[in-house]
């Protein structure tokens, strides 16, 4: 079984990725937590790259890697798409043989996460996305999608209070509110395209009422395998 867990910046996803393959393994199950862009060596490097791109190029250069004598140039759309789908291709892989082995795989971000962000955000034509993302996927596609949707000026709100506590910050956490309510209305606009496979679940709640939330959908997916 294939589980994403999408939504925007704040929205709590990640706590509740690493909450539910806890559970999952507490129920008996074999689980795997991974996240994009990421999931392997060579995915997490491109992810580096498409987060952090002047710090990359500096590390790089601190190498002998890559020239220094300039710094990164603003990433564009289509390179944004083309990083994250060689990233995703990598890590296709390893999820691939993940279920192949029977195991659950609780992903944080996918193939959706680029529609909403490169797609409804940046303006990238939806042909284009489809096409990097058929050779990226092979024509992967979760079995269920959790949605965390929450107003943009929460997010922001606790972004920048976990920034303040230490957390990571880059350059999507900088962009502005539109850019934001555009992604917002973007994953809103694809969980109602295909209700069967999506679950909105509001994210201003309580961790521990969306956790309870969160496994009540996985219970009854798991009900049918």
């Amino acid at each position: 079984m294939f589980i994403t867990l999408e939504g925007g910046e704040g929205a709590g996803k990640s706590t509740q990725a690493a909450r539910l393959a806890a559970r999952l393994e507490g129920a008996g199950y074999t689980a795997r937590l991974t996240r994009e862009p990421g999931g392997t060596p060579l995915a997490n490097a491109m992810r580096a790259l498409l987060l952090h791109p002047d710090a990359s190029l500096r590390a790089l250069a601190a190498a002998n890697l890559t020239p220094s004598d300039e710094p990164a140039e603003p990433l564009l759309p289509v390179t944004e798409l083309l990083l994250l789908s060689a990233a995703r291709a990598q890590h296709v892989a390893r999820i691939s043989a993940w279920l192949d082995a029977g195991e659950i795989v609780v992903c944080d971000r996918f193939a959706d996460a680029t529609r909403a962000y490169q797609g409804a955000a940046r303006g990238l034509a939806a042909e284009t996305i489809a096409a990097a993302q058929q050779m990226a996927t092979g024509g992967l596609t979760p079995d269920l999608t959790l949605l965390f949707d929450l107003p943009v000026e929460e997010g922001q709100r606790r972004r920048q209070q976990a920034h303040t506590g230490g957390a990571e910050w880059n350059w999507l956490d900088a962009e502005t509110q539109a850019f934001h309510e555009r992604v917002r209305q973007g994953y809103l606009a694809l969980a109602a395209i295909q209700p069967d496979r999506w679950v909105v679940l509001d994210a201003t709640q309580p961790p521990d009422i969306l956790e309870a939330q969160v496994w009540a959908a996985i219970e009854e997916r798991l009900s049918h395998l």
